[in-house]
């Protein structure tokens, strides 16, 4: 499973991309707000620093602001993925987009049904919001595994499964077991993968052991 991270702090970016752990960003509108910055300056930046796909997302809610939107986006560098809602007006955005050869995000997506028009529209990734589902007492891993067996019954479909609003280091392990392709995650999940208290305890138990010896590997 690959991962994502799911910010626009270029700072979090850059650590994370150097310590080769990153296959792609996403960002969102919330996200480039948060920068203070021109989404086109924060999208070219970004896009410069990660050879993956970033995705970068319309705010018109109707059919020819976000085909006009998501070229304009889809021209600031070539690994744009124009990200574009589960509506029917972003279901057609979608198509058409794929159709002149730009990447795109169906993103909002609450549904397998709705992931099924993404991927019979062309999407390049489908975007389910597990944690989003589990704060309305709904199972949102679910989801995820309702769109891989929709996905894996019809071969022709190419759309990669992005698990969304992923929350926990939890949410990581699930979508992976569910046969998720991608995992967007912010920064502090990603992190904390790796942590884990039997591993920090028996660190300290290794290294007063060795300390005792008074030896020095260098």
């Amino acid at each position: 499973m690959k991962f994502f991270i799911d910010t626009a702090d270029i700072s979090e970016i850059r650590e994370l991309a150097a310590a080769g752990f990153l296959d792609g960003v996403t960002t969102n509108p919330s996200l480039i707000a948060k920068t203070g910055r021109p989404i086109r300056d924060v999208i070219k930046e970004i896009c410069q620093t990660i050879e993956g796909p970033v995705s970068a997302e319309v705010t018109a809610i109707h059919f020819d602001g976000m085909i006009a939107e998501g070229e304009r986006l889809a021209s600031i560098a070539a690994n744009v993925a124009v990200k574009v809602p589960s509506t029917w007006d972003g279901f057609r955005a979608c198509r058409a987009l794929s159709q002149l050869g730009h990447k795109v995000n169906v993103t909002l997506c609450f549904s397998a049904n709705q992931a099924l028009l993404a991927a019979k529209a062309g999407a390049t990734f489908i975007s389910p919001f597990v944690g989003r589902l589990d704060d309305l007492g709904l199972d949102g891993m679910e989801v995820v595994r309702e769109i891989r067996k929709i996905y894996d019954n019809d071969k022709s479909f190419t759309t990669e499964i992005l698990a969304s609003s992923i929350r926990t280091p939890l949410h990581v392990k699930q979508a992976a077991i569910a046969g998720a392709d991608i995992a967007t995650v912010p920064p502090a999940v990603l992190r904390n993968l790796a942590k884990h208290p039997l591993t920090d305890r028996g660190l300290e138990s290794f290294l007063a052991d060795w300390g005792k010896t008074g030896q020095a590997i260098l």
